[in-house]
């Protein structure tokens, strides 16, 4: 977990010289109704234009305080505003990189990919599994990620609570993340959030998440 507001912010912006800028909704590489049936025209103009746009309104909001506050130098406001800009924050990055992972058209992963898979996790159906595991046993709402140590050299799963930001939380670059909070699937899966998760595999833009590891190893 970040260590202060300095760490996180850094993070969020890329840079001091990104203060101002003004974050704004990405559009989706597809259609609304693209990933049918896998996952509903419904659900996605929902997910989409309705709790990724309040994430991103919510975090220019937030960063707007920010900036008054320190124009004062008032540190108790720029803490307390802390846990907006984590969460709206988390929330643009998580789904900007979601939207990305998604593909109509699915693929297979890279050679180098599906090694690195083959030896971190055994095959390509094992880290399915695996992943699948963890996305389902998130309490609540959150992420399971495939993330990239660069530490370790290795790929890694993790889980998110809510919407922190994997790289920024553990270190992990993300690779591949499944939303796991309710409103993902449930229009849709209701409360039986396995069969979400089983078929979100169908989906997966595996060039998105190739080109992701490929950039992760060079970094």
């Amino acid at each position: 977990m970040f260590s202060s507001k300095h760490v996180f912010l850094a993070f969020l912006r890329g840079g001091s010289s990104q203060l101002r800028r003004k974050h704004t909704l990405p559009d989706l590489p597809y259609d609304y109704n693209a990933l049918e049936p896998v996952v509903s025209t419904e659900i996605m103009k929902l997910h989409h234009s309705k709790h990724h746009a309040a994430y991103v309104n919510n975090l220019n909001v937030a960063e707007d305080k920010l900036k008054e506050a320190e124009a004062k130098n008032d540190t108790s406001a720029m803490i307390a505003l802390l846990p907006a800009l984590k969460f709206n924050g988390g929330g643009h990055i998580n789904h900007t990189i979601f939207w990305q992972n998604l593909s109509p058209t699915g693929g297979n992963p890279s050679v180098d990919l599906e090694a690195a898979i083959k030896k971190d996790f055994g095959s390509l159906e094992g880290l399915k599994a695996q992943l699948s595991g963890i996305s389902v046993g998130v309490q609540g709402s959150g992420w399971g990620w495939l993330g990239y140590n660069k530490q370790s050299q290795r790929l890694q799963l993790a889980a998110c609570a809510n919407q922190d930001p994997l790289e920024a939380t553990t270190g992990l670059v993300p690779l591949f993340g499944i939303d796991v909070w309710e409103h993902a699937y449930y229009l849709q899966y209701k409360n039986v959030r396995p069969d979400y998760v089983k078929a979100i595999f169908d989906v997966i833009n595996w060039r998105d998440v190739s080109e992701r590891y490929a950039k992760a190893k060079l970094s």
